[in-house]
Parts: structure tokens; sequence; C-alpha cells
């Protein structure tokens, strides 16, 4: 061991928000139990590439004893690390990105490249019909930076903000989510400017007096920034509103459904 610079996450500050997962290309640092900890001291390089990603200030640098950093620990640390769930899916390539920015890497896994086992004949079946499926779409814009957060489609609705790749992963997204729903959508990691997603957020709970909000993610730790985003805005909203959490796995499978 030796004196160094390494994180120090303020677990009184930290909401769970995970955006500090995918800045961190080591994997140091992991949800767990709703808050973000470092899982190791030999994974962290204390060069601090999370710390502006923490919308609550929680993360810091200190100086302190402990293990030096080990970069054979890294490699094996990211071959390992799951995709968070009971998905059949199984790694194909890790990324070979080890740099400290904030344009992905390794530890994230929602930017592994991986594919999914071959599926038997048949697993996808089309409409009973054999014609096209109707949209339940009912509005447009849809993306967040685009939407008025007071549009008539939002008065009184009852809200889906949707990441960016659930409509992709879900084959009944329309049919079983969408359906009678107002439409945002968004990615926690991508988009800048977040904001602006807050306030309209707040908006539409304050302003536009939506019913319910419904958050709905992929499983990997990144898009836990959007159930984030919601219950901030919720926090700041002078009216309450019922917020409710659905997971799903990276081929569209329900792995949660609950009010939050």
């Amino acid at each position: 061991m030796a004196k160094r610079s390494i994180v120090k996450i303020d677990e009184e500050k930290c909401t769970g928000c995970g955006l500090c997962v995918p800045a961190c290309a080591e994997g140091a640092i992991q949800i767990i139990d709703g808050k973000a900890r470092l899982v190791a001291d030999n994974l962290c390089d204390g060069l601090g590439a999370c710390l502006g990603d923490c919308p609550e200030d929680a993360i810091t640098i200190e100086e302190r004893e402990a293990d030096e950093f080990d970069e054979a620990a890294v490699e094996a640390n990211i071959r390992q690390t799951p995709t968070a769930s009971s998905s059949p899916v199984r790694s194909v390539a890790a990324s070979g990105h080890h740099g400290h920015g904030h344009g992905g890497g390794g530890g994230c896994p929602g930017m592994r490249t991986i594919t999914f086992e071959d599926q038997p004949k048949g697993t996808v079946k089309p409409a009973e019909n054999c014609g096209p499926t109707s949209s339940a779409l009912r509005q447009w814009p849809i993306q967040m930076h685009l939407v008025s957060p007071t549009a008539p489609y939002y008065i009184g609705a009852d809200v889906l903000l949707a990441a960016d790749c659930v409509a992709f992963s879900v084959g009944d997204f329309h049919q079983s989510y969408l359906q009678g729903k107002a439409l945002a959508v968004a990615c926690p990691k991508l988009d800048d400017g977040q904001d602006t997603y807050l306030r309209k957020l707040v908006a539409m709970i304050d302003d536009a007096k939506i019913n319910t909000l419904t958050v709905m993610i992929m499983e990997v730790p990144c898009c836990t920034g959007l159930l984030g985003l919601a219950k901030e805005a919720a926090s700041r909203a002078t009216r309450k509103v019922p917020i409710k959490k659905i997971v799903v796995s990276l081929k569209g499978e329900l792995l949660s459904e609950d009010w939050v």
C-alpha cells in the first residue's frame, strides 16, 4: 500500500443516479444497494474522470493509504463485469478504450460489444393477421430537447419517459407500454443539457399537471440516470405525481416494474 490520490464517494450526497458508472473506464465504481461505491482501491487510478459526471458533487479526490493502481486487475474486472442480469448474452469483444475521458470505455456495460445467442426459428412471431401493426404514438415531437412540456398532449396525461434504446429492444413496445400515453425520449448518457430536461419534467408535473410518469429504462447502469432525473424533478415540483420504474433487459425482456 502507498499514500496516493483516490476517489471518495459521499454516501449522504449520493442519490444512486449511476451517471458516474460509465464515466469510470476502469469499472471501479458500481451502484450497490442504491449507492455509488468504489468496489476496489486497485481499480481506481485517482485521476477523477468521474467527478464531473456527479450532479450532487458526491465524488471527490482524497489522499490516503490505498492499494496501488493495478492495470491487470482492471482488465480482469472489465472482462468479468456482467451486464447486470440474467439476459442470455455473451461478450464478443471488450472495448479497447483505456483512456480517462467521457467517450465511453470498457467499464460501462452499456458500451460493451455483445451478441445474442442464436434464437430458434419462430421466436419472433408475426401479428395474427400477418399485416403491419398500428403505431400507438399519438404526438410529435418526442425527443426531450424538442418537446414543449405544456403541449396539449401532455395536459393531464399519463406520460412515458423512455430511454432511447428501449423501443428498439422491446418487441411490443407500442402495444404493451406506449398505448394511451404521451411520450418523451432521452438518453441519460449521451444527451447534453440535461438541466433542460429537469426543468421540462418539473413543468410537466406542475404546469401540464400530468397524471402519472412512467420511466422506462434499459438494464445498463448509465440508464439509471433517467430515473434519477425523474425523481429529482418530482422532488422539485410542487405537485405530487406517481412515478413507475420499468427496467428491461438488452433483449427487451421485462426485468422489473415498480412504483417508486
